[in-house]
């Protein structure tokens, strides 16, 4: 049984990802089959960053992902297996509080995986 967080939910955690913005809608519904997330919010981002010795200013989307942390791992494999980037950034936060319902609500969804 996982132990509750201070906020009254289940140990849950946010994973954040960018991804092209033709691809972001896509991974995310994917994500949502799986059952392995409760909920993805998706936001059109700038990123400004250096890849392979050169400056890069892309538009992408900002994922961000709502799930437990018993399924950080599955999460991430499934994005990388469906990333369409060489080295995708795939980052997992721990939420150490929040509202409890919603927290609760987020371990219900993903109950089946």
């Amino acid at each position: 049984m996982e132990k509750k967080s201070p906020g009254g939910g289940q140990e849950i955690c946010v994973i954040y990802s960018t991804v092209p913005p033709a691809r972001s809608a896509d991974l995310a519904g994917r994500l949502l089959e799986k059952n392995l997330v409760a909920c993805v919010n998706i936001l059109p981002v700038r990123s400004l960053y250096r890849w392979k010795g050169e400056s890069c200013d892309e538009e992408e989307h900002l994922l961000i992902i709502k799930t437990k942390r018993s399924l950080a791992d599955p999460v991430i494999r499934a994005l990388k297996a469906m990333h369409p980037y060489e080295v995708p950034e795939i980052i997992v936060l721990p939420v150490i509080a929040g509202h409890p319902p919603y927290l609760d609500w987020v371990h219900e969804e993903t109950r089946g995986s």
